[in-house]
């Protein structure tokens, strides 16, 4: 009750809210500049099991905007040290890790027994991948994502549009537009982590879904932000083919 106090203090945020977090199972596919700062900020609100995925170890190039690791942990797993770190963090909550990549082969498995998944990788493959799964699964998930000095963020959930209704997926090929080929300011991915974390809180007390069926572009250098509304595609192979799927 101490740990959580300023929280339950909020108007509209009751114990209620604060147990419905407990009770919450959060997937967080990649523990970079997003992924790291997103799960270090539900493990502080009081999240009940947080299970964080990333095949990736730590590099010098890390530290300059991926905040949960130090000199002293490169070399090593991305996924076990955060896990360490949260759970230093919060004896309360669960954390388990898995130190490979999220594929065809598991997604269904760790996806579909989440209430949310939150993704932050930085690649289009696994982006499409937790996309589909989650469609399919109709588990909601919050994507964020963060280059050079710009970021985005939007949900799925529901019979909402999906993730390739908005990039579909012949026009984002180009696995080049990545952090470690283009750049990133060290704040950009942390301005968007702290987003994707307040929203997944939202969500997972209140049940709200402000950014459902919305993208929120924000822009660093302007210091900008703009929420676009966009509709589903009816042509969308992934939406068709989960709403075939679940129909059946």
């Amino acid at each position: 009750m101490h740990l959580y106090s300023r929280q339950i203090l909020l108007d509209g945020w009751d114990i209620d809210a604060q147990e419905k977090l407990k009770l919450a199972n959060v997937l967080i596919v990649g523990c970079g500049g997003i992924g790291c700062t997103t799960a270090e900020l539900l493990a502080r609100a009081g999240v009940g099991k947080i299970t964080l995925i990333d095949a990736d170890t730590i590099e010098i190039s890390n530290l300059q905007r991926q905040i949960a690791y130090t000199e002293q942990d490169v070399g090593f797993y991305k996924s076990e040290i955060l896990t360490k770190r949260l759970q230093s963090i919060n004896p309360f909550i669960q954390v388990e890790s898995y130190t490979h990549k999220l594929d065809q082969s598991n997604a269904q498995d760790l996806i579909s027994q989440q209430d949310l998944v939150l993704d932050g990788c930085d690649n289009f493959t696994t982006r499409y991948l937790v996309n589909q799964v989650c469609t399919s699964s109709q588990v909601p998930l919050i994507s964020a994502s963060a280059i050079g000095f710009q970021g985005q963020l939007f949900m799925v959930e529901g019979d909402s549009a999906c993730y390739e209704c908005i990039f579909p997926k012949e026009q984002q090929a180009n696995e080049s537009l990545r952090c470690a080929d283009s750049g990133v300011l060290a704040t950009t991915p942390n301005v968007m982590a702290s987003l994707q974390a307040h929203h997944a809180l939202l969500f997972l007390g209140l049940g709200a879904t402000p950014l459902k069926q919305k993208l929120m572009l924000w822009d660093g250098l302007t210091m900008k932000q703009r929420i676009l509304a966009f509709e589903k595609d009816r042509d969308c192979p992934n939406c068709q083919a989960s709403h075939t799927a679940n129909a059946q």
